[in-house]
């Protein structure tokens, strides 16, 4: 943002066009802490010790579902973990000993691997004011137990490791008194949505979505959508995909890719509605693949399969996907179910890859953004907004000017060099127009563009698209604005839907409810 403050009048011109028509304008989270109201007959004001005292007190009355007792239950469990947590101890890395009223509890601790259970690590929900435009409804649900929010250190995003170390979890935690006994459990509600206590079981409180909150609120990820659409290279790192939750072989994978000047942040309104709905609970994971958007979109596609890559050898068991891509995000998953196999080196060189002369890395990058087939994981794909056919946008002259903003590493600089003493005369348009950045690979006339579209998807994978037309019912003359329908439509997806909104068709209501229903579809159809 600060080259549009500092930059002349007419950069500020170039510039605001494009900040304006941002895919992904998401608002800030801000999350601060409040004291929850106190139940009546419960003193909140105790030590550990005689707060567990009144845990055994209420617990048979709260198991049986009783509201008022569930209330005070989850209430003195939470304040429960926050003391244990004010008094340095510890119940997870080895039993405690607490006194109540002359009577001696053996405090002991259990938690899903994983799960961090350090000093000032859990906090409870109830405990926490947020603010966010992504709606009040996150999955709330009532029952036993304090929904938690366990977080270990979150200093950057998107690295790979998270993938097996989620850093921010909705946990619920349970507190069983048995004479002198406690345990205090903590639960992760994506793995189990009952508790058995007292020789019932009764149904698990929880917040699905408030680790995710947390999550935003402290990575400010949504910040970042402007920053890697100019300078890409400078954040290489965080092209990565990583799992919202702890990974369930059993469960399909939905992987969300965002589009033009964006982040996952953008989402989120999909996410918190959809994980109210108890069977996509049950049966759906969400991934997400974060990029920095100024990257040709063809290289962004060859990023997003050697993470696939990396899933597939460190999760070989998993299901078969989902993908939903948002705007340039749809077309980098339609790159995802294309078999373009060696036409498209052929189209820009005028020879099989055999044939033609170049090796090291300029070879290794040409050979990953041109020579591609469908992945084998991908079972079914959900198209938003998504230019196959390119933006008028894109060939705007304020928006060409705009581009010429955007760094691009010196790879791909090179590239374009090597491709031009390389291609033949006629075709080498092929890599010099479509490579110099994300806008450039998103023009009507880019011949990338021209040359994946004679390529159809993948007959095995079906496909289904959602298009904006801001309202106007004046669909197949439409635009959302930034897409016109006749870039969006295919007439090979086995459903259209048109929705009253602008660019932002993920996440208007309608929208959301279109991927509801096509993830109800395809466990049906399985």
């Amino acid at each position: 943002m600060k080259l549009f403050l500092k930059s002349p009048w007419w950069g500020r011109i170039a510039t605001l066009p494009l900040v304006l028509a941002a895919v992904s304008c998401t608002a800030p989270v801000s999350i601060s802490t409040l004291r929850p109201e106190v139940p009546e007959g419960v003193s909140a004001n105790q030590g550990p010790g005689d707060l567990i005292g009144q845990i055994a007190a209420v617990q048979e009355a709260a198991v049986r579902g009783d509201e008022s007792a569930e209330w005070r239950y989850r209430f003195l469990v939470g304040r429960l973990i926050e003391r244990l947590s004010e008094d340095g101890v510890n119940p997870w890395v080895a039993p405690v000993r607490l006194e109540s009223g002359g009577v001696s509890y053996r405090v002991s601790g259990k938690a899903p691997a994983g799960v961090p259970t350090g000093i000032g690590q859990l906090t409870a929900v109830d405990s926490l004011k947020i603010r966010s435009d992504f709606g009040d409804p996150r999955g709330v649900i009532r029952g036993l137990g304090a929904p938690m929010v366990a977080a270990s250190g979150y200093d950057g995003i998107g690295r790979s490791e998270l993938r097996k170390n989620i850093p921010v979890r909705n946990v619920t935690a349970v507190v069983r008194v048995r004479g002198q006994r406690a345990e205090i459990e903590l639960i992760d509600p994506f793995e189990s949505e009952t508790v058995m206590i007292q020789g019932r079981r009764a149904r698990l409180a929880a917040d699905y979505g408030a680790a995710m909150l947390v999550a935003l609120s402290k990575s400010r990820i949504d910040k970042l959508g402007m920053a890697r659409l100019l300078n890409p290279s400078k954040y290489d790192n965080t092209a990565n995909l990583n799992f919202t939750q702890p990974y369930d072989p059993q469960k399909i994978p939905v992987l969300l890719v965002h589009g033009l000047d964006s982040t996952p942040a953008t989402f989120a309104p999909l996410y918190f509605q959809l994980i109210e709905d108890p069977l996509i609970r049950r049966n759906y994971q969400f991934w997400l693949f974060s990029y920095p958007s100024g990257y040709p979109y063809h290289y962004s596609a060859a990023l997003l399969r050697r993470e696939l890559d990396e899933v597939k050898r460190d999760f070989p068991d998993h299901q078969g996907m989902i993908v939903m891509g948002h705007s340039m995000g749809g077309v980098i998953s339609r790159l995802m179910v294309t078999d373009a196999g060696d036409r498209l080196w052929v189209k820009a060189f005028g020879k099989s890859p055999e044939e033609t002369k170049v090796s090291g890395a300029s070879r290794k990058l040409l050979e990953e953004t041109l020579i591609f087939r469908s992945r084998r994981e991908i079972d079914r794909v959900v198209f938003f907004s998504a230019p196959h056919r390119g933006s008028n946008l894109a060939i705007n002259p304020v928006t060409r000017l705009f581009a010429k903003f955007i760094r691009m590493p010196s790879t791909l600089s090179d590239l374009r060099s090597t491709a031009l003493s390389l291609a033949t005369a006629d075709q080498s348009a092929l890599i010099l127009q479509s490579a110099p950045n994300s806008i450039g690979t998103l023009s009507p006339k880019s011949p990338f563009v021209l040359a994946v579209n004679q390529i159809p998807i993948t007959s095995r994978v079906p496909h289904h698209t959602v298009v904006g037309d801001r309202g106007r019912g004046d669909t197949p003359n439409s635009s959302d604005g930034i897409v016109s329908y006749w870039s969006a439509h295919l007439d090979s997806a086995t459903s259209e839907k048109v929705v009253p909104s602008g660019h932002g068709s993920h996440s208007h209501p309608e929208g959301i409810e279109e991927a509801r229903r096509i993830l109800h579809l395809h466990l049906k159809s399985r």
